[in-house]
């Protein structure tokens, strides 16, 4: 085991590193926390590698990376990883110093400055790097530590979040433990002893103390619409628009209207459907979410992305179709219903019967189901429900299109019947689809609780036992994980090649337990070198036996029922509970004296999501789909370009599913559900040889009772009052309903306009977690049964996480419905929510603790807007999304400044405001720039639609309207925006700004929207949502040219604003001498001369050309690109002698670190020992230190010339 030598304070910056750097790692070091022998190293923290032979790393950097990279927290690529050893730099270099010394006046500045930087850097992001905590969020986050606990952060929004994220991390609070965050600075007078022998970050502690009372919350403004407007009507949009952004106020009665305005009807705009539209058509169908009564943010993430599609369609002027649905969701839903009638009357679905049971299922649909489509309807999914599933008349259509894809399938002979392994829940007595069992990893012996038995059941071991072989004293050593299987094996197989059991071919081995005699069978599939080379073979209770059992034609002993009962085994174990009988083979063996030993065994244990019962493979007659065919051509669409799959690294998992699938097994021994509409049948005539279930001559289909009776007897040749008929209780897979909706939604197999314009449809949006359940299964079944493809693109979206990369689990209280962050919820009401709920009680324990931990004080309210534009912004095409509900939060704020940002433009408009057609062509510098950046905007929306790259469309609309149009053009222009043609500018900025939003946050962009007039008076388009989306053709006004020349004029601005910063110059004006390295840059500096002068707050701009002898002396200096040099001038704003002190002050510190670094650098095993990233880091950060010296001296000795 490595060992990592350590400090023991607990803000000891280099300790702390390494230390939450070692929580992550999978092998954690031994922690000592003492000075490690001289022989081993001079400093802490120290990692002596056990497994390379004492080799030691020691730096917090190095030893930190070391432990990081061992659970890949380094970054997956040579482009991440750069960035994470950027970060850490960043940590050492520039937050630790400033964060050290947070009391003193200067450094305060100067850290608020840092900790900005990094709140902007945030506001995209939920990490430093990537989708999760690497070392790069581990090192920013301890070192603003100090910082976070005593001093008062609360502008710095997105860091809070992040920082929040961080420590909140398991890893975090194991070393941190809870970080109470400071709300207020009181600075104290410190004892003098109160240094000694600290870490130099430490004295800036002596200084802080934290205020012990209840954080207050600023409440987030509560505005409702109280005008009474008759549901359909339009809302009042005459009244002055509040003071702050509210969603209640926003998001009331807009729907309705929309609803009634026919605009989500995709005959929209047109006669009918069929009407011809150059524009084309789109139509995308809803993933059916289940009925079991609530959807959460994982299902709010899908159906917001394709909401968005279909916006932008429609604005795009297509004719447009969103089409939902809703699964019956077989399995869960009749497991909801169970316990509940268990929980509320103490009966089983079988003291009820299937037909009272089938009635308290509707019944619970009925008053539960329909909350799905209040979600929907609540996130704005503007859905064409005439085909909705929640209709009863649709219901029976798809039911019939259900019955009929089986019936045409089975008589083609693709439906067949066949008995073979299948997974199986004893608690639920079904067969359940592999999406169903949830792989249990265990590290060895582990006890976990299986329903139906009070104690806990032992896996993760595996057991060795030995077989006598027939007439000799020799046995054969096998093991199992399962030892009950044991009463079911038929044989023992050993490799072909295995020399040890080549005098053994053709021997049988002797059941201890009953009189059967097992043959030894050689196969291929045996791993020589694992255990002794000899396999026990179970055919009927193990996939990988059941192979063996057909290749050499052994018997196939089922020892199972249905209920997880022993049979067909002899006494003792008959009719014992599987994991009872367990522990009695375990002893009879023992008493035998053939058990050999039990050791730990690395093992996934097959778990059922839905009753949390241990898996069995179990022999089952059952229904299947022969998908050798249809896999075939499910790859070749895709491999010729028919069908595209976005992004493309999930390709190979296609191929792999397409090219070796197996054959469906679509029966559910369940009561809720599509019943299977097969009917055994029964001659009554001796000539007619009595079937068996498994023998398919005996199963017809119909889609009555007397069509299947007619075929019966069509085939055995008798008259039908001959033919008894039992139709099969079981019901279809619910993929089995789902894989025909894209086409039985419009009424196939009967032909309709609607199925005639939308069928095929254009894209298929999802998670890529059901790729191949709900995917691949559309694809076969509509070239099966339509000879069409059903959709001609794919897109999978990344799978939904909370902040913690955790899974969302019930259990775990990071469920979360959409509707709580639309409308806030207390943390008592989120616990309320597990009261109601189908878990247990220990389940709902943990849940609460989970939630307290998450939303100690609840979830506020966010409003519809920010969770979509939220949403969006974290679809990545990755695999994982770690979603935080305060950066939802985040998305409300910008919705406050995109309020406030058009409510002061159109008081800058005035009243009366008429817009142009058109603009004139002789818009100033600013507003040719703000052009400009609209037109970027633009193409980046309709590029990242195109590509449906979310973040991309999110960030271009972000940064134009928060960092372009408010913080830049809306500042420069304030006192000249009442031009005529400013103010055309303007408008076209927030008219194409809204309509760029539009798909994305409905609401707000409806409200604004209707108070803008319009720029034709012919222009009788009613709402933003039918209006058309702005395109890269009509605006082609981007100019490379003039965003250049802006970039450099807000590189001078941003070193303007750091200067004044530094040197406290919040509300003083001063003036601002531009060293121009030639005339053209000083030309371009007299031209923005104004620009700079607002946004810099400065007293005037003097643009220079010349040495230094041209500026006056008494002002600070700073760098702001190869061609330009800040002069502000100080003389007279600044105590010079105060700031020289604190100059020196810093001097001496940078020499000092300057020095240690040195003496670290010219240590003879230095190149050797230390990993070539951290002699970089060590070298920058000396070069660094360097420049930082220089400066210093440099400001030291302008200080002293202006004193």
């Amino acid at each position: 085991m490595d060992t990592l030598y350590i400090s023991s304070h607990p803000d000891d910056f280099r300790s702390l590193l390494p230390l939450i750097a070692a929580e992550f790692c999978p092998s954690p070091p031994r922690i000592i926390h003492e000075d490690p022998p001289a022989e081993v190293a001079r400093s802490r923290p120290a990692l002596v590698l056990a497994r390379s032979g004492g080799t030691v790393l020691t730096g917090a950097n190095a030893v930190s990376w070391y432990l990081a990279a061992a659970d890949n927290r380094t970054g997956s690529d040579k482009k991440q990883e750069s960035q994470v050893w950027q970060w850490l730099s960043f940590a050492e270099n520039e937050l630790m110093p400033v964060a050290c010394a947070v009391t003193f006046p200067l450094s305060k500045a100067e850290l608020l400055r840092v900790l900005k930087a990094l709140d902007e850097t945030l506001v995209p992001r939920t990490f430093l790097v990537g989708e999760g905590v690497t070392l790069a969020d581990i090192a920013v986050a301890v070192a603003a530590l100090l910082p976070f606990k005593y001093v008062n952060r609360k502008s710095l929004v997105n860091v809070t979040r992040w920082y929040n994220t961080c420590v909140n991390q398991p890893q975090f609070l194991k070393v941190l433990g809870k970080i109470s965050l400071c709300e207020k600075m009181v600075p104290v007078t410190p004892k003098p002893s109160a240094a000694v022998n600290l870490p130099y970050c430490i004295v800036a502690n002596c200084l802080l103390q934290q205020k012990k009372a209840k954080l207050e919350k600023k409440e987030l403004d509560v505005i409702t619409y109280n005008i009474p407007t008759p549901p359909g009507e339009k809302k009042d949009v005459l009244s002055p628009l509040p003071d702050s952004y509210s969603p209640q106020y926003v998001e009331a009665a807009w729907y309705s209207w929309w609803e009634k305005q026919g605009f989500f009807k995709p005959e929209y705009g047109r006669k009918n459907v069929s009407e011809p539209n150059p524009r084309g058509v789109f139509m995308m169908c809803i993933p059916p979410p289940n009925v079991t009564g609530s959807l959460h943010l994982g299902h709010a993430l899908t159906n917001a992305i394709q909401d968005c599609l279909t916006r932008w369609h429609r604005m795009r002027g297509e004719t447009t179709l969103w089409n939902p649905g809703c699964d019956h969701a077989g399995i869960a839903t009749q497991v909801v219903v169970e316990k509940k009638l268990m929980r509320e009357r103490k009966m089983t679905r079988h003291d009820l019967g299937r037909g009272n049971f089938i009635q308290e299922v509707w019944k619970w649909k009925n008053e539960k189901g329909d909350r799905i489509y209040h979600q929907l309807k609540k996130l704005v999914l503007k859905t064409q429900t005439c085909f909705g599933m929640h209709f009863n008349e649709t219901i029976q259509k798809l039911s019939y299109a259900v019955q009929e894809a089986f019936i045409r399938m089975h008589e083609e002979g693709v439906i067949y019947r066949s008995k073979r392994l299948v997974n199986w829940s004893c608690t639920l007595n079904s067969a359940i689809s592999d999406i169903e069992v949830d792989k249990k990893e265990l590290a060895g012996r582990t006890l976990l609780p299986v329903p139906g038995y009070k104690e806990k059941v032992e896996f993760g071991v595996l057991v060795s036992f030995s077989y006598k072989v027939e007439g000799s004293d020799e046995e054969v050593v096998v093991a199992t994980t399962r030892i009950e299987t044991m009463l079911g094996d038929t044989a023992v197989a050993v490799h072909p090649n295995d020399s040890r059991y080549q005098h053994l071919k053709g021997k049988m081995v002797v059941h201890p337990f009953c009189d059967r005699k097992m043959p030894i069978v050689l196969d291929d599939f045996v791993d020589m070198n694992f255990g002794t080379g000899a396999v026990k073979i179970t055919p009927a209770h193990d996939h990988n036996d059941y192979e063996v059992g057909e290749r050499h034609k052994l018997p196939f002993i089922n020892i199972l029922d249905e209920n997880g009962l022993l049979i067909n085994v002899p006494p003792p174990f008959l009719g014992m509970k599987r994991f009872e009988a367990r522990k009695a083979v375990l002893q009879a063996l023992t008493d035998l004296g053939q058990f050999k030993e039990v050791k730990d065994n690395t093992m996934v244990v097959p778990v059922c999501s839905r009753s949390k019962d241990i898996v069995e493979p179990l022999l089952k007659p059952q229904w299947y789909v022969d998908c050798r065919e249809m896999g075939k051509q499910a790859a070749d669409v895709v491999r010729n370009g028919e069908l595209k799959i976005i992004p493309d690294h999930h390709l190979k998992t296609w191929f792999n599913w397409m090219d070796n699938i197996r054959d469906w097994c679509i029966s559910r021994q369940l009561w809720w559900g599509h019943r299977i509409p097969a009917y055994f049948v029964t001659v009554n005539d001796p000539s007619v040889k009595p079937g068996e279930d498994v023998d398919g001559h005996y199963w017809v289909s119909g889609r009555s009772e007397e069509e299947a009776r007619e075929k019966a007897a069509k085939r055995f040749n008798v008259t039908a009052d001959k033919i008894s008929l039992r139709q099969d209780e079981d019901v279809l897979d619910t993929w089995f309903s789902s894989g025909i909706f894209p086409f039985s939604i419009f009424g196939w197999p009967t032909e309709s306009e609607d199925l005639r314009v939308f069928y095929p449809g254009t894209l298929l949006e999802t998670g890529h977690d059901i790729l191949f359940f709900w995917v691949a299964r559309m694809v076969m079944m509509g070239l099966k049964l339509t000879g069409k493809l059903p959709f001609k693109e794919v897109y999978l979206h990344a799978v939904v996480r909370d902040a913690h990369g955790r899974k969302m689990s019930k259990s775990l209280g990071n469920v979360i419905d959409p509707l709580d962050v639309i409308t806030g919820i207390s943390l008592e009401g989120l616990h309320a929510q597990l009261t109601d709920s189908n878990l247990d009680p220990p389940e709902i324990e943990k849940a609460r603790q989970g939630q307290k931990s998450d939303y100690p004080s609840g979830i506020p309210e966010c409003g519809t807007d920010a969770l979509r534009f939220a949403l969006c912004a974290y679809t990545s095409q990755g695999r994982d999304i770690n979603l935080d509900v305060n950066r939802i939060l985040g998305y409300r704020h910008f919705c406050n400044k995109l309020w406030n940002a058009v409510k002061f433009a159109m008081r800058t408009l005035g009243e009366g405001f008429v817009p142009w057609e058109k603009l004139c062509g002789s818009e100033s510098v600013s507003d040719r720039w703000i052009l400009s950046r609209l037109s970027a905007a633009v193409a980046l929306c309709d590029s990242g639609f195109q590509a449906y790259d979310f973040p991309a469309i999110t960030t271009a609309i972000y940064n134009f309207w928060l960092y372009e149009l408010c913080d830049v053009y809306l500042v420069m222009n304030s006192h000249i925006c009442q031009a005529d043609i400013c103010r055309q500018t303007l408008y076209t900025c927030l008219e194409v700004g809204l309509r760029l939003l539009s798909p994305l946050m409905p609401f707000v962009t409806e409200e604004l929207f209707q108070r803008l007039p319009r720029r034709l008076a012919q222009d009788s388009t009613s709402s933003i949502c039918v209006t058309l989306y702005p395109e890269t053709s009509e605006f082609c006004w981007h100019s490379e040219d003039i965003d250049r020349q802006m970039e450099f004029v807000m590189s001078v601005v941003k070193t303007i604003r750091s200067l004044r910063a530094d040197y406290n110059l919040t509300k003083t004006r001063a003036d601002c001498y531009l060293q121009c390295i030639d005339s053209d840059t000083a030309a371009l500096v007299q031209t923005y001369s104004l620009q700079i002068q607002t946004l810099s707050y400065s007293q005037a701009i003097y643009p220079v050309v010349g040495g230094d002898s041209t500026i006056p002396q008494g002002c600070g200096v700073a760098i702001a690109s190869d061609k330009c040099t800040v002069h502000l001038m100080l003389k007279g704003l600044i105590d010079l002698e105060k700031e020289v002190t604190k100059l020196t002050a810093k001097k001496g510190e940078l020499e000092k670190q300057m020095e240690k670094m040195k003496e670290k650098m010219a240590k003879n095993d230095y190149k050797e020992k230390v990993p070539v990233k951290v002699q970089e880091g060590d070298a920058e950060k000396l070069r660094q230190n360097e420049t930082e010296l220089q400066k210093v001296n440099e400001a030291i000795e302008n200080f002293r010339k202006m004193m």
